[in-house]
């Protein structure tokens, strides 16, 4: 039976700010950069995610057709969500938001999802449709219900300008995170949530609670990744650097692309995915910070191609 990968969370609009052009308005939200990341490694993508029925929202259901991605829901009578996005001179974006993160309620979107064509082998969500309410409880239904059949991975995104609350958010994430199966987070997320711990400590301390595999993005400084296993490192990718939006997403999405063309996605492969090697995970790193890299070297959230990922990695022997 064909399967699929599914994406709940936010879909918004991007207005990029920088010191030297005018504002650009580009389709984002982390967890829709996740699904367009895996459309362009040639998965079957199903993204729930509210939009509005305006400018905005039509511009998001542009983007989700030109990607191939099927779209659970239709626009509704609401604005769509906007992020204002300002660069700094290294191409780092700060970010204010306008933000509705409401959502049918969880039976009505598990109605929706069974009614696709296929298999739901995995799902994904995190950042804040994982942390502003209404959605984000609904969202976690979402997940303790396809845990049965499906694996789930989580990226916390953590916004405190959404909840400036820490120990909330800490209490949120580490709910979400119990119920993953994968957990991808930036070094800043750790920071900002854990300020007594270093990162390490707190990989293992997410370890503890359920997940099978832990990444963490440590920007200029690569990314590790911690498992029952042990622990693998990746530098970066030497690229020149347009912005770095989007490059996480791009990070999480060839993260599972790889597991699942190694057959360790969907719940029936829950425990091959609790014994991912350390040879598997170093080759998943290196993997994902090449999509990583190839994103940061263009402007917006424009994840590679497999073609384009291929063809880095092929020129990027180890």
């Amino acid at each position: 039976m064909r399967s699929y990968l599914a994406v709940i969370g936010e879909c918004l609009v991007d207005v990029v700010h920088t010191e030297t052009s005018p504002p650009m308005a580009h389709v984002g939200g982390s967890p829709l950069n996740v699904a367009v990341g895996l459309a362009r490694l040639d998965h079957p993508v199903v993204f729930a995610g509210r939009r509005g029925n305006d400018d905005y929202g039509r511009m998001i259901a542009r983007s989700l057709r030109s990607a191939g991605i099927t779209s659970l829901l239709g626009p509704d009578s609401r604005a769509t969500s906007v992020a204002a996005a300002t660069l700094d001179p290294t191409g780092q974006p700060s970010y204010e938001f306008e933000l509705d993160w409401t959502l049918p309620d969880p039976a009505q979107l598990e109605e929706r999802f069974s009614a696709q064509p296929g298999r739901r082998a995995h799902l994904h969500t995190g950042s804040i449709a994982s942390m502003l309410e209404p959605g984000a409880s609904t969202v976690k239904a979402v997940l303790q219900e396809a845990r049965g059949t499906a694996t789930v991975s989580y990226d916390p995104n953590y916004r405190p300008t959404i909840i400036p609350n820490r120990e909330q958010a800490r209490r949120q994430a580490e709910e979400f995170i119990a119920l993953s199966d994968v957990v991808q987070a930036s070094v800043d997320d750790l920071e900002q949530l854990y300020p007594e711990r270093t990162h390490v400590e707190t990989m293992h301390a997410w370890l503890e609670l359920g997940p099978s595999l832990i990444t963490v993005t440590r920007g200029g400084s690569g990314a590790t990744a911690l498992a029952a296993s042990g622990s693998a490192e990746q530098p970066v990718f030497g690229v020149e650097v347009a912005d770095t939006v989007g490059a996480g997403d791009s990070f999480m999405a060839a993260t599972l692309s790889s597991l699942s063309e190694r057959g360790l996605l969907g719940a029936e492969n829950r425990a091959a995915l609790r014994s991912i090697t350390l040879e598997e995970m170093q080759d998943v790193l290196r993997v994902s910070a090449q999509a990583a890299a190839l994103t940061s070297s263009r402007f917006g959230a424009q994840p590679p191609s497999a073609a384009e990922l291929a063809a880095a990695l092929e020129t990027t022997q180890p």
